[in-house]
């Protein structure tokens, strides 16, 4: 699932703002801003995904909204990562690419187990905003070791991934990846988990941008990396919810 996406979301660290902070540019990054342009990117994955929703039912083939979707988000993310004042260009069409993907992934999902898509919506904003309260209440607090313990959690769980689609070119499976098997749920429960707590570093990357008085074009770059983290947030609880649905 997160193979596509954006598990390992490296985009926003301290080293990212420390960079960006010796750039000269107009204008300087704001809290409000940065709400402002990841409510837009969310417009734009909702209303990429609704069309992309009604692609089967139109008698199109889904495959290239899905695949192309897919591609285009891995290479944009690869462009990114590298050249990080460039998501004030590139962001939305992130937001495009990643909303055809979600949308034919969801009608699938759907198609199978009636209502689980709405589940996940529901229960991935639901942690947004539980994480949102728990890292502005100081519930949790993002200190060096907490970001080590998740970039470490986050890396060996983008490393299986690779792994598992490796092996499955040679027809070798996984058997908890996708079934619902305790051990299968028990493995969603926990890189659920891991997404989740990878939300509180992002809010700390914003905090601190914003009061270090980063570059404009950083309200876009720290849009882009919860877009990341929000997308492998959605497909992680979309697959433990179909895993409890195949039980």
């Amino acid at each position: 699932m997160a193979l596509f996406g954006s598990s390992s979301n490296p985009i926003l660290s301290d080293k990212t703002l420390q960079k960006a902070g010796s750039q000269s540019t107009e204008g300087t990054m704001t809290i409000n801003g940065t709400i402002g342009k990841m409510a837009f990117l969310l417009a734009l994955v909702v209303a990429a995904a609704v069309y992309a929703w009604g692609v089967p039912g139109r008698n199109q083939n889904p495959l290239p909204f899905l695949y192309g979707g897919m591609i285009a988000g891995i290479i944009i993310t690869l462009i990114i990562m590298f050249k990080n004042e460039w998501a004030q260009y590139l962001a939305p069409a992130y937001a495009l690419a990643e909303g055809l993907t979600l949308g034919v992934l969801s009608v699938l999902f759907h198609n199978l187990y009636n209502g689980i898509v709405y589940q996940a919506v529901g229960l991935t904003f639901g942690v947004f905003a539980a994480m949102l309260i728990l890292y502005r209440t100081r519930i949790i607090r993002v200190t060096e070791r907490f970001k080590q313990i998740v970039f470490t959690a986050v890396a060996g769980i983008a490393i299986f991934y690779a792994l598992a689609w490796i092996l499955s070119m040679f027809n070798v499976r996984i058997p908890f990846l996708h079934e619902g098997s305790p051990i299968g749920i028990i493995f969603s429960l926990v890189v659920v988990a891991v997404a989740s707590l990878r939300l509180c570093i992002d809010f700390d990357f914003i905090e601190k941008g914003a009061q270090q008085r980063a570059p404009k074009y950083v309200e876009w770059l720290a849009s882009f990396g919860m877009l990341l983290t929000l997308v492998w947030l959605y497909l992680e609880i979309l697959n433990l919810l179909a895993k409890l649905n195949r039980r």
